[in-house]
């Protein structure tokens, strides 16, 4: 599985992707995803941020993005993060949300936040285990496709301070990364 940084090439095969997905799991992304429009001002640059595809040969398993705040919230990022069904459990999205560390770190960030509905088990684990912790929990924040409604958590990671403490021990070095 290779991770590259989206590029146009890419789109049709991100909107296949996309278009796979199972409705529940269309119901929890804001973007309207399955709108070529939209999936091509992403290669473009013109919607902001990084996004990045994991590739199967020309077939996308993963999608994570990176998207900066605007204003006064301008240090602070924004991660999205999607895997296939039948690639979730096997270290994609835990390959995927590291990419956005290291972009968020490439690119001055201070900090990321990634909303996860509260009934997502798994993400919240991959966030947690990666430093993020809990900022808030939204009550009845989302009404999925059925009208329900569902809790909303809001996750955060304090790039400046993880990545301070694996500089002061080389790991900088290692990670091919200058964290001063």
């Amino acid at each position: 599985m290779e991770v590259v940084e989206l590029e146009s090439a890419h789109c049709d095969a991100l909107l296949r992707f996309f278009a796979g997905l199972p409705e529940g799991d269309l119901t929890f992304i804001e973007e309207e995803v399955t709108d070529p429009d939209v999936v091509r001002s992403w290669a473009s640059g013109g919607a902001g941020g990084r996004r990045f595809v994991a590739l199967d040969g020309d077939e996308v398993a993963g999608y994570v993005a990176v998207r900066p705040l605007p204003g006064w919230s301008s240090h602070v990022g924004e991660v999205r993060l999607v895997v296939s069904p039948t690639r979730r459990g096997a270290g994609l999205g835990r390959q995927l949300a590291r990419q956005a560390l290291v972009t968020a770190v490439g690119d001055g960030l201070a900090k990321l936040v990634v909303e996860v509905v509260a009934e997502q088990g798994a993400a919240l684990a991959l966030f947690t285990d990666l430093g993020f912790t809990g900022e808030a929990l939204l009550r009845d924040h989302i009404r999925d496709r059925e009208g329900n409604l569902r809790d909303l958590m809001v996750l955060a990671h304090h790039v400046d301070e993880t990545w301070a403490g694996m500089a002061t021990v080389g790991l900088d070095e290692a990670l091919g990364q200058d964290l001063s």
